[in-house]
């Protein structure tokens, strides 16, 4: 187990960045009563009420626990040590303290992100029909 406490904010501010979702686009998934500067102040936040983690977790198409549970450190180390044969096979190597699988919460983060695209993209295509 790691001796770092989780930050809460901070996790949500890497998702987000990771997905490439800017704070306005956060705010808008989460209601009229968000707007950047409330997302920002989000951000700061150490520790988050579950209920709202709960609902941003939602809005960035992960879990609760990814968001409590997400090590950056844990995530640079297994990039940094995966390398693609010219078979296109992967290997993954990495040694981490984490208390859940991190190749499924990056491939759960890779699932939203596409999700969110997908979203994205359909919002467009039904804007573009107007």
């Amino acid at each position: 187990m790691s001796d770092k406490k989780p930050h809460h904010g901070r996790n949500i501010k890497r998702i987000r960045e990771i997905q490439g979702i800017k704070q306005e686009a956060l705010a808008i998934e989460l209601g009229e009563d968000w707007n950047q500067k409330k997302i920002s102040l989000l951000e700061g936040k150490e520790l988050i009420d579950a209920e709202l983690l709960k609902q941003v977790a939602k809005a960035l198409h992960v879990t609760p626990e990814a968001i409590e549970n997400f090590d950056e450190d844990g995530i640079i180390n297994i990039v940094s040590t995966t390398f693609h044969s010219h078979d296109q096979s992967t290997s993954v190597a990495y040694q981490s303290s984490f208390n859940f699988n991190p190749i499924d919460k990056i491939v759960e983060l890779y699932e939203a992100l596409l999700k969110a695209e997908r979203e994205k993209l359909a919002l467009l295509e039904k804007m573009l029909d107007k």
